[in-house]
């Protein structure tokens, strides 16, 4: 049927509008990204000088749509940097952490082993000799039974020699460390990034240790490698005063921090802190006696001396987490913490005490990385692709305007409606999402305008078909959407298939392609079957023509 029904009208009608609607700030990028930028700066009570305030005000409107498609990499310039995580370090430091209590759980039996000594080893393997091959089993029981005591069951604990005692870390424990290391790394790498107001950076996981990190607009490689590589802090405080104005005069022996989550608020603190975060071997999101999201962790057996003996003496004080000179949390010390684990609680939602365990874990990069490619791309480079992609959309754009509407007529001028529709939709989604806009995204956007034509060439030409059999101009009409719709859907929705392939297995400027693709696909389905169709409809029933020109 030609004629929709009021609600499918405006089902159709509403996309459109928002896409037009939303599209405009586009026209008007450098605009509209100097206003962001500001807003940005405002929302994260970083200071904003009067100049950039003045020219964020004048140049743009509060109450317009200020969602843009960020430019990516190759197209705003900046720089390019994949690394590799050292994994095996951590693991030759997580062994070691276990080294002091296993020492000292032998020298129990000193009479049966003698000496007890830990010589050099392998990666993952953590080697201990005794001085008599007679209480090797012993030795080793021994190991196993404080092994599953502490419910760890992560280590294997075997014989190299009769007098060579091996402890590794088993296959579970290792893949555990790989994906926890490495978020720890992504987490750290992001907070860097970030302190640095870039723009929309690509930081992800590249196989099973690689790190991809792309910051537009950032001036070099090497600028970016310094970043990445500052060392965090971590520590822990006594809590001397707290929500204090940050303007407060200190003594020497204290110090006045601000709270991460509000930077107007300050917490005075002991200066000589209780343990660090390097004596923190782990942390985890959990959950308290109340079924409440909560962080307990785990200090290696100095740091579990230490907090312990503190916590039997604060018992109700609150102490402050410090990571980079911010408190990061403050939780009140409930009762005596022996053995070095405890857990924080507070009003966590599970979303927060996964993050709080992820930064308790990121006092700096937990095992060093390696340079695998540096590359600095120049903003001339980006602003070069910028015109040539644009030129090239406007070019395509044109010319498929051109021809359609010299093929189709009054049809092909429906057509190129939809054709305008679909691109503002493209860009209006794609803002939406927080999408980031690259060269090979523009190649998909130049397909997809080709794409979205492909359709109305498809329907048009069935309505020909019918108009040569002398059926009316309603009913051929009808009939060539009809019989057109089952080849639209099959061509669409394969390409649409290859789209989601590309995304799920390819990185970087394959899913920008992706992304631009699957989204040009749905916008021009939509444009073709249902808008075309309510224009045409619309034209026919109300104009009522002899004789359809297609």
């Amino acid at each position: 049927m030609l004629r929709f029904p009021w609600w499918k009208i405006i089902i159709i009608i509403v996309p459109c509008l928002w896409g037009a609607y939303s599209v405009t700030p586009h026209f008007f990028y450098s605009k509209v990204e100097k206003y962001n930028d500001v807003q940005a700066q405002m929302l994260l009570d970083q200071p904003v000088d009067d100049q950039a305030l003045l020219i964020a005000e004048n140049s743009w409107y509060p109450w317009a749509p200020s969602r843009i498609v960020n430019l990516g990499l190759d197209l705003r310039g900046g720089a390019h940097v994949l690394v590799e995580v050292s994994l095996e370090e951590v693991y030759s430091e997580r062994l070691a952490s276990y080294w002091p209590e296993m020492r000292t759980n032998l020298r129990n039996i000193k009479e049966k082993v003698g000496s007890i000594r830990q010589v050099s080893g392998g990666i993952n393997e953590l080697l201990i000799k005794i001085g008599r091959q007679e209480g090797l089993a012993e030795a080793i029981a021994l190991i196993k039974d404080n092994n599953k005591k502490r419910g760890l069951g992560i280590l294997d604990v075997s014989s190299a020699e009769p007098t060579l005692i091996k402890v590794s870390l088993n296959e579970q424990e290792q893949k555990r460390i790989d994906n926890q290391t490495m978020e720890q790394s992504l987490e750290i790498i992001r907070r860097r990034v970030d302190e640095a107001g870039t723009r929309e950076p690509t930081i992800q996981r590249q196989g099973e240790r690689r790190i991809l990190i792309q910051v537009p607009g950032l001036g070099s490689a090497e600028e970016l490698l310094r970043l990445i590589g500052k060392t965090a802090r971590l520590t822990f405080h006594p809590v001397v005063g707290a929500n204090l104005s940050c303007s407060k005069k200190v003594n020497n022996q204290t110090l006045l921090l601000p709270s991460s989550e509000d930077s107007n608020s300050c917490f005075s603190l002991e200066k000589k802190s209780v343990v660090s975060g390097s004596q923190l071997t782990n942390a985890q999101p959990s959950f308290d006696q109340n079924n409440r999201p909560a962080v307990s962790f785990q200090f290696n057996p100095i740091g579990g001396r230490k907090f312990g003996a503190y916590t039997r003496d604060n018992v109700g004080n609150p102490f402050a987490i410090v990571l980079d000179n911010e408190v990061i949390s403050a939780p009140i010390i409930q009762s005596h913490i022996p053995g070095g684990s405890g857990i924080i609680t507070g009003s966590f939602t599970v979303d927060e005490s996964n993050r709080l365990a992820i930064l308790l874990r990121a006092g700096a990069l937990p095992a060093s990385i390696r340079v695998l490619e540096q590359r600095t791309v120049g903003p001339e480079l980006g602003a070069d692709s910028v015109r040539s992609g644009k030129t090239a959309a406007i070019l395509a754009g044109i010319l498929i305007l051109l021809f359609m509407f010299l093929s189709y007529g009054l049809m092909g001028a429906f057509a190129n409606l939809g054709l305008i529709i679909n691109i503002s939709l493209i860009f209006s989604v794609m803002a939406a999402m927080n999408a980031t806009l690259t060269l090979p995204g523009i190649a998909g956007i130049v397909l997809t305008i080709g794409m979205a034509v492909d359709a109305n060439v498809l329907i048009f030409e069935r309505i020909k078909e019918e108009l040569r059999v002398n059926k009316s101009i309603f009913k051929s009409i009808e009939l060539g959407y009809e019989k057109a719709l089952t080849s639209i859907i099959d061509a669409n929705v394969t390409t649409l298939i290859a789209a989601v392939i590309l995304f799920s297995l390819g990185s970087g400027p394959i899913r920008g392609f992706a992304v631009t693709l699957g989204i040009g696909i749905v916008t021009s389905v939509f444009t073709a079957v249902f808008l075309t169709r309510l224009l045409i409809g619309s034209y026919i029933s109300s104009r009522r023509p002899k004789k359809l020109e297609v």
